[in-house]
C-alpha cells in the first residue's frame, strides 16, 4: 500500500508538489467560474478534458506504457463518468449559479458520503464517536450553507435555481464518491491481474468525460450556438490554466506525493482547497464572502477532521510501529555484522600449535 511507503525525495520537490496540489487544485474552482464567462458549461468540460486527455495519453505513448486492458479500460469508463463527468460537470454547471468559494466547501464535505455509501466499513465507521460526530456536524454545515444561499437569493427565481445548483453539487459529491469507492474496490479485487499505469487509467477516464461533454453540448445547443471569436483572451487563458495544471499538472503532483509522503499527509488537500477558493473568490470576484459561509468552512472542515480521526490515530501508531521496527532491524544487523567481523579477524589468526 502506498500508505506506509515513504521514499526519499528532495525535500525542495515534496515543498513544491504540495503547494501545487494545494494551490492549484483550490484555484481551479475559481478558474471555473471565471472560464463560465465565455465558455457553456459543456463545452467548457469538452475542451478540458478532451485536451487533457490527449495530452496525458500521448505522454503515456512517449513513456512506453501500456495503453490497453480491457477490464481496465472499462473500469476507467466508469471512474470517468462518476467523477470526471457526472460530478465534475454537475460542479461546472452550478458556477453558473454559486459562487467557487461555495462550491469548494460543498466539495469538502464529500467525507460525508465516504461514510454513508462505503457498506464494508459500515462497522468500524459507526462504532466510532469521533465518526458519527463528524457526520452530524457535516451535515449541520452543508445545512447552513443551503439556508445562507437561499437567504441571500432576492427573489423566488433566484432561490429555486440556487437550490437546484446545490442539490446538484451534493449529488456531485455523491457521484464522486461511488466512483471513487467503486476504483478501490475494483482494484482490491483484481490486484494480482496486469494493469494499467495510473496516469494511463487517468486519462482512459478523461477520454470519457470528454466524449460525455461533447455529445451533451451537441445535443443541447451549446456548440451550434458558441462562437470561438466571442472568447476573450482571458478565457482562453482559464481553460487552459484548468486543462495543464488542473488536469495533468496538480494530478501528476498527487500521485507522485502519494508515492513519496504518507497518503494520511497528503489527503490534507481537502482541508486547503476551499480555503484557496473561498481567499481567491473574495479577492478576485464580485461574489461576497460572508461570516454564515466562513463558520459553515471551520464545521465542514472540522467534521472532516473528526471523521478521519481514528485513520490519522491508526496510521501514526502504524508509523510508530515500523520506525521501531526498522531501528530494532537496524540494531540486528549491526551486531550481526559485529559478529561476522571478530569471526573473520580470528579466522585469521594463526594457529598455535601445541
Amino acid at each position: 500500500m502506498l500508505n506506509n511507503k515513504v521514499q526519499q525525495a528532495s525535500p525542495l520537490m515534496i515543498i513544491l508538489a504540495y503547494a501545487i496540489v494545494y494551490i492549484v487544485w483550490g484555484s481551479t474552482f475559481f478558474f471555473i467560474e471565471k472560464a463560465l464567462h465565455s465558455f457553456p458549461p459543456f463545452i467548457l468540460g469538452s475542451f478540458r478534458f478532451a485536451t487533457a486527455s490527449v495530452l496525458l495519453m500521448g505522454y503515456c505513448a512517449l513513456k512506453g506504457y501500456k495503453l490497453f486492458n480491457k477490464r481496465a479500460i472499462r473500469d476507467s469508463i466508469v471512474v470517468g463518468f462518476l467523477l470526471l463527468f457526472i460530478d465534475m460537470g454537475g460542479l461546472i454547471w452550478a458556477e453558473q449559479y454559486i459562487s467557487g468559494g461555495v462550491a469548494a466547501i460543498i466539495s469538502a464535505a464529500a467525507a460525508i458520503w465516504f461514510v454513508i455509501l462505503d457498506k464494508p466499513k459500515w462497522k468500524e465507521n459507526f462504532s466510532s464517536k469521533s465518526t458519527i460526530a463528524g457526520l452530524i456536524l457535516g451535515f449541520c454545515g452543508v445545512v447552513l450553507l443551503f439556508a445562507e444561499q437561499i437567504m441571500a437569493s432576492r427573489s423566488s427565481a433566484n432561490k429555486e435555481i440556487t437550490v437546484i445548483a446545490l442539490v446538484i453539487m451534493v449529488l456531485g459529491s455523491i457521484a464522486w464518491t461511488a466512483g471513487s469507492l467503486y476504483s478501490k474496490y475494483q482494484k482490491k479485487a483484481h490486484q494480482e491481474e496486469e494493469n494499467l499505469h495510473v496516469s494511463v487509467r487517468t486519462a482512459w477516464q478523461m477520454i470519457t468525460a470528454g466524449i460525455l461533454f461533447t455529445l451533451v453540448a451537441s445535443f443541447n445547443g451549446e456548440f451550434a450556438n458558441f462562437k470561438f471569436e466571442q472568447v476573450t483572451p482571458i478565457d482562453w487563458f482559464n481553460i487552459s490554466y484548468l486543462i495543464v495544471f488542473g488536469s495533468i499538472l496538480a494530478f501528476s503532483s498527487y500521485i507522485w506525493l502519494l508515492q513519496v509522503r504518507p497518503a494520511t499527509e497528503v489527503s490534507t488537500y481537502a482541508y486547503v482547497n476551499p480555503i484557496v477558493a473561498l481567499v481567491l473568490s473574495y479577492f478576485f470576484s464580485s461574489h461576497a464572502v460572508t461570516s454564515t459561509q466562513v463558520i459553515g468552512l471551520i464545521i465542514i472542515l472540522f467534521s472532516v477532521l473528526l471523521m478521519n480521526w481514528k485513520l490519522y490515530k491508526n496510521n501514526k501508531m502504524v508509523a510508530k510501529i515500523t520506525k521501531t521496527t526498522i531501528a530494532d532491524r537496524r540494531k540486528s544487523i549491526k551486531l550481526r555484522n559485529q559478529r561476522d567481523a571478530i569471526a573473520r579477524r580470528d579466522s585469521k589468526k594463526p594457529e598455535i600449535a601445541n
